[in-house]
């Protein structure tokens, strides 16, 4: 099982973890609004981008090195967003592989 914590309260806190499947589950902090057509992108490195909407991106960073690989070798991940430990809201977004998601914050 791959997982990665992010610690630190002022970064998105967000868990990402892989079953003996393969299949991947991102749990991050509840946004506002919901997710229509979300897209996660990715480059294979401690970065990435989860498209929720038009008006809502989260970035992810310090991804766990253990998680790089998992992550480009899947087309798709659910995506279960919480508050207080609580699901709010789950969804799957596919997944794009890009040469490098920090040119795309420029």
């Amino acid at each position: 099982m791959v997982e990665n914590k992010a610690s630190d309260d002022t970064k998105s806190r967000y868990d990402i973890l892989q079953n003996d499947k393969g299949e991947i589950l991102i749990i991050l902090q509840q946004r506002n609004g919901g997710a229509e057509n979300p897209l996660f992108v990715y480059d294979g490195s401690q970065y990435a981008l989860l498209y929720r909407s038009h008006e809502s991106t989260v970035y992810f960073e310090d991804i766990d090195k253990e998680a790089h690989i998992p992550l480009k070798s899947v087309s798709e991940l659910q995506i279960v967003e919480i508050s207080a430990d609580e699901v709010i809201r789950e969804y799957k977004a596919p997944v794009r592989i890009v040469k490098d998601v920090r040119a795309l914050m420029d």
